[in-house]
């Protein structure tokens, strides 16, 4: 099974491609539209340079060869949703080529190429006989992103988008808003020849359309059929791909320069265009700097860069190991200490202040939170609950714990659990363990 993918993503521009049309949410159909963006004679594009600058820092994220010049083309289009009857995009000189992308155990999937382009309107069935078309997206800047045919499944092709998109996001800024960002088209074969399932949207989706779609094609060839190369749709509420139309060659497009744009030399622009870490190679980073786990470091980073970011500070000033002993604790109450504004620098303090046993696990929680959070601590030193009445509390509510601590000294990780969960982070583990041990060691005599 091979499988390749167009990833579209829609760019960060307050104006369209090609005109000064907004790409804001339209109040109603057909709002956020001009001359330019619906083809009208006369007409003429103007290139909008912040997203060719998108291209460019997609282009170096992904490791793509950066071309010195680059232009545009008129790609033939009889479809209603591109009412000019040509798309412009990029076709022989796109913006960057033969990048690669990085999965687990050392696999790459290669980036064939990046091109600019225009998006085309919307459109809305109403009925069987009826459809409706919105252009306010007709002209919105994309990225194509096209990969080689180098996954093997639909669950690869998944985690595969899943980590790309939030590299993307995380490069351009970008809002998790669905549609209006991402859009993917997956070609998928079987045996000899391929089909494209087209406008994919949601991770879930790719995977099931391309689950049913190797499905659909095992059993044509199977039954001694052949595949036909075309353009499907996945039906969302039912779970299958649907036969759009047949597959156009390359030839069939009628690709032609486009002589209202001319050739764009950007070698300079691309010198001037810097992209940082992107997230997953920060995991990576992170995974062999410091000794932790590829996925333990990816759910961090996930979680969030400038935690991740932190946890590095951490570790600079307390060690690896103290910082992968508090990073879990200390993101527990990061969304509430971004929302505060609250200080890195304290929190490093704390930290390494325990880590040089300056406090203990307890004080420098109860610190962490009240610093992170803004709220006082549930009890002060020396104010602390009676431990050994909430651990014989619970032993009197339950007095077969016993029998069961008799028979599997593992019953007494549930009196352990209450009493964490009811002091409230007042004790460290070990001083709850070595409570418990004690007073049931009293108990059984």
């Amino acid at each position: 099974m091979k499988i390749g993918l167009e990833i579209h993503v829609q760019l960060p521009t307050r104006s369209k491609m090609f005109c000064a049309c907004p790409t804001e949410e339209a109040e109603a159909p057909n709002a956020h539209v001009c001359p330019v963006c619906l083809g009208m004679p006369g007409s003429r594009p103007v290139l909008n340079m912040r997203a060719l600058e998108c291209g460019i820092a997609l282009a170096k994220l992904l490791g793509c060869e950066v071309a010195e010049t680059t232009w545009f083309s008129r790609k033939t289009y009889f479809y209603p949703d591109m009412c000019k009857s040509v798309q412009i995009t990029q076709y022989d000189h796109p913006v960057g080529t033969n990048g690669s992308y990085a999965l687990d155990g050392g696999k790459r999937v290669r980036i064939a190429r990046i091109q600019l382009e225009e998006d085309p309107g919307k459109t809305k069935r109403v009925g069987d006989q009826s459809s409706l078309i919105d252009y306010n997206r007709s002209g919105i800047p994309l990225a194509e992103i096209v990969t080689e045919p180098d996954l093997s499944s639909p669950a690869e092709a998944r985690e595969f988008l899943k980590r790309l998109i939030g590299d993307i996001r995380h490069a351009l800024g970008l809002r998790d808003d669905g549609e209006r960002s991402i859009r993917c088209d997956c070609n998928i074969s079987v045996g000899s020849e391929r089909c494209e399932v087209k406008n994919v949207t949601g991770l879930r989706n790719v995977e099931r359309a391309l689950a049913f779609e190797a499905v659909r094609q095992t059993k044509v060839l199977r039954s001694g059929g052949k595949v036909v190369r075309e353009t499907r749709r996945f039906d969302e509420e039912r779970g299958v791909t649907i036969s759009v139309r047949k597959k156009e060659m390359e030839a069939d497009y009628g690709y032609i320069d486009e002589p209202d744009l001319g050739i764009f030399h950007i070698k300079e622009m691309a010198g001037r265009v810097s992209v940082g870490e992107s997230p997953q190679a920060m995991a990576a980073r992170l995974s062999a700097e410091y000794g932790m786990g590829e996925k333990a470091a990816r759910q961090l980073v996930s979680s969030s860069v400038g935690l991740a970011a932190l946890f590095e500070e951490l570790a600079e000033a307390a060690g690896a190991e103290a910082a992968k002993s508090w990073i879990g604790e200390i993101g527990s109450h990061w969304k509430r200490a971004e929302e505060r504004g609250a200080d890195r620098a304290e929190i490093v303090r704390i930290v390494s202040e325990a880590a040089a046993g300056g406090m203990n696990d307890v004080e420098a929680r109860m610190a962490l939170r009240a610093h992170m959070t803004g709220e006082e601590p549930q009890c002060a030193e020396g104010a602390r609950p009676d431990l050994d009445a909430v651990i014989l509390g619970y032993i009197d509510s339950d007095p077969g714990i016993l029998d069961e601590i008799r028979k599997n000294g593992r019953a007494s990780n549930r009196i352990i659990g209450h009493a964490v969960k009811a002091t409230g982070g007042a004790f460290s583990s070990s001083e709850i363990v070595s409570a418990v041990g004690r007073i049931v060691a009293e108990r059984l005599g």
